[in-house]
């Protein structure tokens, strides 16, 4: 019991950021031995963990072999290095007055003989003393953070922490490079067509996300945990709770990268509140259409049954392994008639007496391809369409360009008077407000600035129209010309991005769908019925020129 055991522990917290490294602890200590003349064990005690909880594996070791007579003392370089906590404080102090073992530090020796026992007592209480005001600052200026409208831990998906930021006072930014591509996956599941797996894919292989790279960890895709996190997670519309689970919400001062409004409905195409549903199947109008008598959302069922070869009972065939009226099982069957159906109906959770009825989805394809057929136009005809928009756009592009100067025009004029005003304001002859008086001025530059800011207003939607309607229009034949065919022929993807351009407020009602056509398609809509009968080619140059091209040019599309 000659031997002496050197013990040298560093943590990364904090706490130990003013300590020598490892290295250079043992290093001093094994100078310090060889002065006291101590004869050390060959391999020291070395961890790197913090001390402030009790359940160091190493630290626990050397107790332990310490306790058993295998050596004399302990060589540290300070208490705090051993412990910082009471349990592994109070098994030194245990240790010295059973086993009458040395604790040797570069400033002295703590042991029975000592008179110094109570500066080692006082040494462990300010060791846990100042992990405890640690954690007392380091929760309060978490919390500070929080108030001030910052969330104190890492930055989620799309942003970035301020790195140039002062200590204490780090914000949130938007990371340029992943902002953008989880806002499109925000898009993907906002439009109802896609399921939270397809975005998955779409994220990391089509559009190349990947986590940011740290020194050990990142620049990998996205999990599947982590996407259904993001789109759960009320940060992304600017609310975050701090402490997690204390029901304690705050309103960020990051930018929202969705709306409260987007938020609420992708939590209702994903089942329940906050929490993802399972796709155990995929269905293709599940998500789009709701119920017109309880407006509770349409969901969809899927039957397999079986006709017995022997008896002609129909079952269903889930989970049962025999007819349950002649007691045949299906292996012994001899061609039985398999069936197969996909129903639609009201989930009826909002109304349990809801009388609806369910719908086969055979029966829901002919009537999506009904309201698909009285918007249905030839190629000879968009073709036709789209000459003649682009003719009366020649027409009036002059028109366009003298009302754009015009207005161009009034603006500078009335950036001219505004600094005509300020001019007369501040002259040198109205020092006494005899040219005119304050009231006068506050009157007249509001009226002017209420006045520039309708014609700045006006300039930018035109621009804005110039641009857009032409391109607008253009979609808008091309989807009635080619959608009912799109639709009979496309997978079930294809198939929801059609329903979802059709418009909104899909319901079904008697086993008819019901559908608030978007405003393009409505005035489409209405020049097939003009069209369809004689003699009204008439009719519809003036729907074009009226209607259509008029709601596209004031942004109403």
């Amino acid at each position: 019991m000659s031997k002496y055991f050197i013990y040298a522990r560093k943590s990364s917290e904090s706490e130990d950021r003013q300590v020598l490294s490892i290295g250079s602890q043992i290093e001093e200590l094994k100078s310090l031995a060889k002065r006291l003349n101590l004869d050390v064990a060959e391999k020291p005690f070395q961890e790197s963990q913090s001390a402030k909880e009790p359940g160091r594996p190493v630290f626990n070791e050397m107790i332990r072999r310490v306790l058993a007579g295998e050596a004399q003392g302990i060589i540290s370089w300070k208490l705090d290095r051993l412990a910082r906590n009471p349990i592994d404080g109070g098994s030194i102090i245990w240790a010295i007055k059973q086993n009458g073992i040395d604790i040797v530090t570069p400033s002295q020796t703590f042991n029975q003989s000592n008179e110094n026992s109570i500066l080692m007592y006082l040494e462990f209480g300010v060791a846990q003393k100042f992990v405890d005001d640690l954690s007392k600052n380091v929760k309060r200026g978490l919390n500070t953070k929080a108030e001030n409208g910052w969330l104190p831990s890492g930055a989620k998906a799309g942003y970035m922490n301020d790195k140039y930021a002062e200590k204490g006072n780090k914000t949130i930014l938007v990371d340029p490079d992943r902002f953008p591509l989880i806002r499109k996956a925000w898009d993907c599941m906002l439009t109802g067509t896609y399921t939270v797996m397809q975005i998955l894919r779409l994220l990391n292989d089509e559009w190349g996300y990947r986590t940011p790279k740290h020194k050990r960890i990142g620049g990998k895709p996205m999990t599947r945990s982590q996407i259904y996190k993001t789109l759960i997670d009320p940060f992304y519309y600017g609310d975050f709770e701090y402490p997690t689970g204390s029901g304690i919400w705050r309103k960020g001062k990051h930018q929202p990268m969705i709306t409260k409004e987007e938020f609420d409905k992708v939590q209702r195409l994903l089942g329940r509140k906050g929490r993802p549903r399972p796709h155990t199947r995929s269905f293709a109008y599940t998500g789009l259409l709701e119920c017109g008598e309880c407006h509770a959302t349409i969901t969809a069922e899927e039957k397999f049954q079986i006709i017995c070869s022997k008896c002609k009972n129909k079952f269903a065939s889930q989970n049962k392994d025999a007819c349950p009226k002649c007691k045949t099982s299906i292996e012994e069957m001899k061609n039985p008639t398999l069936l197969h159906y996909v129903y639609y109906h009201c989930t009826k959770h909002k109304n349990q007496n809801c009388i609806q009825k369910s719908i086969r989805v055979e029966e829901l394809d002919k009537e999506f391809d009904k309201t698909l057929a009285k918007l249905q136009v030839s190629e000879r005809f968009k073709n036709w369409a789209i000459k003649y928009l682009n003719e009366l756009n020649d027409r009036e592009s002059e028109e366009n360009l003298a009302t754009l100067k015009s207005l161009q025009s009034a603006n500078t004029d009335i950036e001219t008077r505004l600094n005509n005003l300020l001019n007369l304001r501040i002259s040198p002859q109205n020092a006494d407000g005899i040219l005119i008086s304050d009231e006068e001025y506050r009157a007249e530059k509001e009226r002017l600035t209420k006045e520039k800011n309708i014609i700045t207003e006006k300039l930018g939607g035109n621009r804005y129209q110039t641009e857009t309607w032409r391109e607008t229009a253009e979609k808008t034949f091309d989807f009635a010309c080619h959608a009912r065919y799109w639709f009979a022929n496309g997978d079930t993807q294809t198939k929801r991005e059609i329903l979802a351009g059709l418009g909104s407020n899909l319901e079904l009602y008697n086993k008819t769908v019901r559908v608030n056509l978007e405003k393009p398609l409505q005035f489409i809509e209405l020049a097939v019925n003009e069209v369809c009968s004689p003699g009204r080619i008439r009719t519809y140059n003036r729907l074009l020129n009226r209607k259509l091209r008029y709601r596209c040019a004031t942004g109403e599309c």
